[in-house]
């Protein structure tokens, strides 16, 4: 298998298949009185739009018929329930070797806890804890997704929002935005962070695409939507964290062709629209191939 140039119109080159991905990762799941989760790595091959922390489109993968080639879908990072516990990052997502990391965790107020997390790569990287001590925000990883805020202590004692995949959490708490894609034949928005934990006022938001609110007070977060891969919202004062949103894997390639989605897979294939067919794979690991 090799890799070619993007192109706004399905090909077959020397015998392979040109498919185009969207492969996004769990998000991470938000703070106890804490950081929003980030959203998971977010990458793109779509000729014209983004991947993930504003990057160019990657290039397409090649591949061929008959052949098996693996996919996993990450699951979204757990909620915090403990300020002793950060929230969970999320789990990764994969098409062959494009491999997508999943979100960090948002911390927990608690000094030992207190930073965004950024495990594995930590794309939309995790905020930072919120409450009375100063945290710093997760990392992103590069061309996946955005950073992580910093907490800012004072006023409503916000949590840092959690990175999205095209802007990065703020320090009064709301998630980062995600990315707009148009891989399905219409424009969806995914990849958005989590927002972080206040202990009074408003809540903070979550990011466009899928990134949960955060909680105010003895108030929950939200979680993340599920197969957008949004960051988990942290918890208030006395509230818990709320898990990431599922990630997806999305292939396009051209209609004269047909996929198999093998065991363990949950997915479906459309109809043909435009010259293409897409397949959009929501839960599982296993193997597909084309035919």
């Amino acid at each position: 298998m090799g890799y070619v140039s993007a192109s706004n119109t399905p090909t077959i080159v020397l015998g392979g298949i040109v498919v185009d991905y969207l492969v996004i990762a769990g998000g991470g799941g938000g703070g106890r009185k804490g950081g929003g989760g980030g959203a998971g790595g977010y990458r793109n091959s779509v000729s014209g739009e983004n991947s993930g922390g504003n990057s160019t489109a990657q290039k397409p993968l090649q591949v061929f018929e008959n052949t098996n080639y693996s996919i996993v879908v990450g699951a979204g990072g757990a909620g915090s329930s403990d300020i002793l516990v950060r929230g969970t990052t999320g789990s990764d997502s994969e098409f062959e070797f494009i491999l997508s990391n999943g979100g960090g965790g948002g911390g927990s107020d608690t000094a030992l806890v207190r930073d965004g997390m950024n495990l594995n790569g930590g794309s939309g990287g995790g905020a930072a804890g919120g409450g009375y001590g100063t945290g710093t925000g997760g990392t992103a990883k590069a061309n996946q997704g955005s950073n992580g805020a910093s907490n800012t202590p004072s006023g409503d004692f916000p949590g840092g929002g959690g990175g999205g995949a095209t802007a990065a959490g703020a320090t009064n708490g709301n998630g980062g935005n995600g990315l707009s894609s148009s891989i399905t034949g219409s424009a969806v928005t995914r990849g958005g962070g989590g927002g972080g934990g206040k202990d009074t006022g408003s809540a903070s938001t979550g990011g466009s695409g899928g990134g949960g609110a955060g909680g105010v007070g003895a108030g929950n977060g939200t979680a993340g939507t599920a197969n957008l891969g949004g960051g988990g919202g942290a918890g208030g004062n006395t509230g818990n964290g709320a898990a990431g949103g599922s990630g997806v894997v999305i292939l396009r390639y051209a209609d004269t062709l047909t996929i198999t989605i093998g065991a363990g897979l949950t997915g479906t294939e459309s109809a043909a629209s435009g010259g293409y067919k897409r397949a959009t794979i929501t839960a599982g690991s296993g193997n597909v191939s084309w035919s």
